[in-house]
């Protein structure tokens, strides 16, 4: 069909008049297609992530699992779904099993595509019934991918919390720390951007579906979409001040099966931040793994941080292990020269079967060997994640607390100015865990409108803008330090005010309008 774009009526062309759409509930691929695509789809939607950073292949590889679900009944749409997702992780999160070994890995990667196989039967779901309960055009173009965007949203906010706390690594948006999508995070977070990113794809393959549409209208679509997608500003934060922060990697052997004592890291520590004294700081800063005491109740521990905070005269915020009545934490404090720890962060969401063993006496019997390694179970923290420096309110969180949308929001609504992760990721060597976790840091960044001093044992460390750009970063597994002039912001972004308001909302649309889809469809069979 030919169009003349001069005389045609612009209404006329959005309207897509006299079409009609393609049949909706004949697969786009078979079974055995539709499972080769999907199990492709994982390594394409990994290599989207640090450390390889082709941020455009996630869209690639979320438009093979859109059009592997395409058409599908239940049993085959949870298989590819399933099978989708345990490709994606297997390959995302194989630094795992440096740490936890092969079988752990893969079993958090069974789990979470178990959650992502209920999301692909919900997706196909939505592209069997939607269009059946909305014929139109624009319930193809418009409505559907809305839903389906939303759902794919709701899925990962569901496994990002639970069980055991969740595993919102691998989220994809997650992969745009360096796209140009990536001023979108500060209006609508991490769970935002997932869905605008999955809405744009799902848009494309509608637009690419509808047979008979002029060309010229459905590339209007896409390219209407992505084009108000790209234009959106960054949400700029004025600096408000700045704070002059030394942050000390101290490359010391951190991991857990690396045999260290508690002293041997604390040396570490110590010897890289020596060169540092007689300098003018406001604050040294410590990563996880600084040592495995307790500060608290070891006194040569506590005579360390003393010392470090009397030579560079300036608070240090250090990491220990304490130890309270029976329990343990991990625990990051203000430590103040004279005065000990006048602050104490717990690490509120302790890594499930990496820091503690969750009903260990229903797990153990599963895998003994593995669930004995772990012989010191950490307690969830209930303090706050703000320190009081001097006047100053700053953020802490400790190495997977980044992930955790919650946790970093409530803190930008406690106050705080400036954002400290500290992180041991010496168990994971020199595999993606370190990009894909300062990336996440970045993206922490432009969505809470926050520096941020992301500071480990072994590296990657970096100063991070509120724009997301790395101002100052260390060398992997090289003893340093990044001593910088950082930014304080006060004002709060989008994303940290309607964030998960936005979430919830995508969430339950999608899940609103399946429901509705699929009463409409069983209320036409039955007058049928």
């Amino acid at each position: 069909m030919s169009i003349n774009l001069a005389t045609r009526p612009v209404v006329g062309l959005f309207r897509f008049e006299g079409l009609r759409p393609a049949p909706h509930t004949r697969p786009v691929l078979p079974l055995w297609a539709a499972l080769v695509v999907a199990v492709s789809s994982g390594p394409v939607v990994d290599a989207g992530f640090p450390d390889r950073g082709y941020w455009p292949l996630t869209f690639v590889g979320i438009g093979l699992v859109l059009v592997s679900l395409i058409g599908r009944r239940n049993s085959s749409a949870l298989l590819i779904g399933f099978a989708a997702s345990l490709s994606f992780y297997l390959t995302h999160i194989s630094w795992a099993s440096l740490f936890l070994g092969l079988l752990p890995m893969a079993a958090l990667s069974v789990l979470e595509s178990l959650f992502a196989a209920l999301g692909g039967l919900a997706i196909a779901l939505a592209y069997r019934w939607m269009p059946r309960a909305n014929s139109s055009v624009w319930g193809r173009v418009a409505l559907l991918p809305l839903a389906v965007a939303g759902l794919w949203t709701a899925r990962e906010a569901w496994s990002a919390v639970w069980p055991y706390g969740g595993f919102s690594w691998g989220r994809v948006a997650m992969s745009q720390s360096d796209s140009p999508f990536a001023p979108l995070f500060g209006w609508l977070g991490i769970s935002g951007v997932s869905f605008v990113m999955v809405l744009l794809v799902a848009v494309t393959v509608e637009c690419v579906r509808i047979t008979g549409a002029p060309r010229a209208a459905r590339a209007v679509v896409v390219v209407a979409l992505l084009g108000t997608l790209l234009v959106v500003p960054a949400f700029r934060v004025p600096a408000d001040g700045s704070i002059r922060v030394a942050a000390v990697q101290g490359a010391g052997r951190a991991g857990y099966f690396d045999g260290s004592t508690a002293n041997e890291l604390l040396q570490a520590q110590l010897d890289a931040t020596v060169p540092l004294f007689g300098q003018t700081v406001d604050l040294v800063l410590w990563p996880e793994g600084s040592t495995y005491a307790d500060p608290l109740t070891d006194s040569y521990t506590g005579q360390v941080f003393d010392y470090v905070s009397e030579q560079m005269d300036a608070p240090l915020i250090a990491q220990g292990v304490t130890h309270r009545g029976d329990r343990f934490y991990n625990t990051a404090m203000l430590w103040k020269a004279g005065e000990g720890a006048v602050d104490l962060y717990d690490k509120k969401h302790p890594v499930p079967f990496g820091e503690y063993v969750p009903d260990r006496a229903f797990w153990r019997p599963f895998a003994p060997g593995l669930i004995d390694l772990i012989g010191r179970d950490y307690t969830p923290g209930s303090t706050d994640m703000v320190f009081d420096l001097d006047g100053i309110t700053v953020g802490v969180n400790i190495c997977f607390d980044i992930v955790d949308d919650q946790l970093l929001t409530r803190s930008v609504e406690e106050g705080a100015r400036i954002i400290f992760a500290s992180s041991n990721n010496a168990d994971f060597g020199r595999t993606d865990e370190s990009a894909q976790q300062l990336s996440i840091a970045r993206i922490r960044a432009m969505e809470l409108g926050r520096s941020v001093v992301n500071i480990s044992t072994v590296g990657l460390s970096a100063v991070i803008a509120p724009d997301g750009t790395i101002v100052q970063q260390l060398p992997w597994y090289e003893a340093g330090s990044l001593v910088q002039d950082v930014e304080l912001a006060s004002a709060i972004t989008p994303a940290v005010v309607f964030g998960r308001e936005f979430e919830w909302f995508v969430s339950a649309m999608a899940l609103a309008s399946i429901i509705s889809a699929g009463i409409a469809v069983r209320r036409k069979r039955a007058q049928a």
